[in-house]
């Protein structure tokens, strides 16, 4: 079963592998209207999630949030969660994942007839097309760009700490590699965190260095229907 390679059909549309590292996971999920993915939870990882373009909810056992482009949310361990689209033309989500462990997956509650089953297998599995996005880490000090569902996605090598400065206030930055780091080597925003930057800045006027090897990604909207 190769996830570099191919696209995993669902009965609510399909996802496939974006980008991984020994950290991180980016998985891109295209649900289609109307659809939503098995009430479910991750015991050993932690997940985020950013809606790229289109409409979203995500519920979880007690309340829901609805999200739009380009929201996000940072779910814990364990905790039960489910993504519906609500826009019509279906919602194009990211999610990223630390650790990588795909088969860490427990299903509640599906309207497919899921509960209680694992990971998909290699029958719902079709080679990728064309258009379907796959992340390199650039060069030290460069930064690669990616357009894709009306979003331009830039990936960037990080090396000084000026560079949350120079963020928009409400830009979400995807931590790949590395991080912001305290004197004594604790990780302060790491590889799987989504933090706006706003929040960055304010982090880095107390922890003032980065990890040499750090790789962010952020997101904006590049066309609004």
């Amino acid at each position: 079963m190769s996830h570099v390679n191919n696209i995993v059909k669902k009965p609510w549309g399909y996802e496939y592998l974006a980008y991984e590292n020994e950290h991180v996971a980016l998985w891109f999920l295209y649900i289609s209207k109307d659809q939503r993915t098995s009430m479910h939870c991750h015991p050993s990882k932690t997940t985020g999630l950013v809606v790229l373009d289109g409409g979203a909810e995500i519920s979880f056992l007690n309340n829901k949030f609805p999200m739009s482009p380009i929201n996000k949310m940072m779910i814990r361990k364990g905790l039960f969660h489910s993504t519906q689209a609500t826009d019509s033309r279906g919602a194009w989500v990211l999610e990223i994942e630390t650790p990588v462990d795909k088969q860490d997956l427990v299903r509640f509650r599906d309207s497919y007839g899921r509960e209680g089953k694992p990971y998909e297998d290699s029958t719902f599995e079709m080679p990728k097309q064309d258009d379907c996005l796959w992340i390199e880490e650039p060069e030290t000090g460069a930064e690669n760009v990616y357009n894709f569902a009306n979003c331009q996605l830039t990936v960037t090598s990080v090396s000084d700490i000026g560079y949350f400065d120079s963020l928009p206030d409400e830009t979400n930055v995807v931590f790949l590699r590395g991080g912001i780091i305290a004197d004594y080597g604790i990780n302060v925003a790491g590889a799987g965190d989504i933090v706006v930057s706003r929040t960055l800045k304010d982090l880095t006027k107390v922890f003032e260095k980065v990890d040499s090897n750090t790789i962010v990604m952020t997101m904006e909207k590049t066309k609004n229907d």
